[in-house]
């Protein structure tokens, strides 16, 4: 199975570090504010989800959720989360590593978009 989101060695490095230093962690694809559309990283428990937000999967074992709406512009895309040096505007957890994630993207194949279609759609956060 195709996955929604993935993430780069890189950047999986950088949240093993973060999660030592600050216990588990969870994403969200921000819509715009702060740091324009920045993946965002944050303990679990200091960015609340709710039903307006999608479930993506996991990435290094963090959760990872998208806004709806921009969900709907991005569902026939992989998300992969990198990171690359210099600072966020946001209040992402690595912005104190002098780095910030970043999203890439790709188009998902005919056969990938089959797939996910028949798997149904990701599921709402509660």
């Amino acid at each position: 199975m195709v996955n929604r989101v993935e993430i780069t060695d890189k950047a999986a490095e950088i949240v093993e570090r973060l999660k030592a230093q600050h216990g588990a962690l969870m994403f969200h694809q921000s819509g715009g504010c702060c740091d324009g559309s920045a993946p965002m990283c944050y303990p679990v428990g200091d960015f609340r989800v709710g039903p307006q937000d999608v479930r993506l999967g996991k990435i290094a074992g963090c959760e990872f959720y998208i806004g709806a709406a921009q969900f709907e512009y991005w569902r026939h895309t992989q998300l992969i989360i990198d990171v690359v040096p210099g600072r966020g505007s946001g209040f992402s957890a690595e912005a104190p590593e002098g780095v910030r994630f970043l999203t890439r993207s790709r188009v998902f194949t005919d056969e990938e978009v089959a797939e996910l279609d028949a798997a149904g759609p990701p599921a709402r956060a509660a």
